[in-house]
C-alpha cells in the first residue's frame, strides 16, 4: 500500500511525536498525584528513564502507546500497511529494547508497572492497579 502523502510530509509529522509527556501519560500522572502518591519523572540514571520513578519504593512505571510499543492482541498494537519492513523492525525493535529495560531494573531492585495506553478508558480500573501497585500512600 503507499502513503497517502510524500516522504517529507510524512516525516514532519513523524517529527512532532513526542517521547515524554504525551497526553496518556499526562492522564497516568494526574491520576497517580490525584491519589496522593508523589514520584520523580524520567529519571535517566535509571534504565529507560521510566515515567514515573518512585525511588523510596524501588517501583517504576512506564506509559507506553499501544502502537509504538506494539501491544499484544491489542487493536492499536498493529504494523501499518505500508513499509512493513521497516515498521516490523522499528516496532519489534522498540519491544524488544522494553523488555531489555524491564529485565535490568528488576534484576537492580526495581518493581515495574507498565501501562498500557488502551488501559486508559477505564480509570477507575488503572486507579485501582496503581494502589495494588504502588501500595498504601504515605502522610508526608
Amino acid at each position: 500500500m503507499v502513503d497517502s502523502i510524500d516522504q517529507a510530509a510524512r516525516s514532519a509529522l513523524m517529527g512532532k511525536i513526542r517521547g515524554k509527556n504525551t497526553r496518556p501519560e499526562l492522564i497516568v500522572r494526574k491520576l497517580v498525584y490525584a491519589a496522593g502518591y508523589r514520584y520523580r519523572l524520567h529519571v535517566r540514571k535509571l534504565p529507560g528513564s521510566p515515567d514515573l520513578v518512585f525511588a523510596g519504593r524501588k517501583k517504576v512505571i512506564f506509559v507506553h502507546g499501544c502502537f509504538w510499543h506494539l501491544h499484544d492482541n491489542c487493536k492499536g498494537g498493529r504494523i501499518p500497511k505500508s513499509r512493513v519492513e521497516f515498521w516490523r523492525e522499528k516496532l519489534n525493535g522498540n519491544k524488544l529494547r522494553d523488555e531489555r529495560t524491564t529485565e535490568t531494573l528488576r534484576l537492580a531492585g526495581w518493581d515495574v508497572l507498565v501501562v498500557w495506553e488502551c488501559e486508559l478508558s477505564d480509570l477507575d480500573v488503572l486507579e485501582h492497579i496503581v494502589r495494588e501497585f504502588l501500595g498504601s500512600v504515605r502522610l508526608q
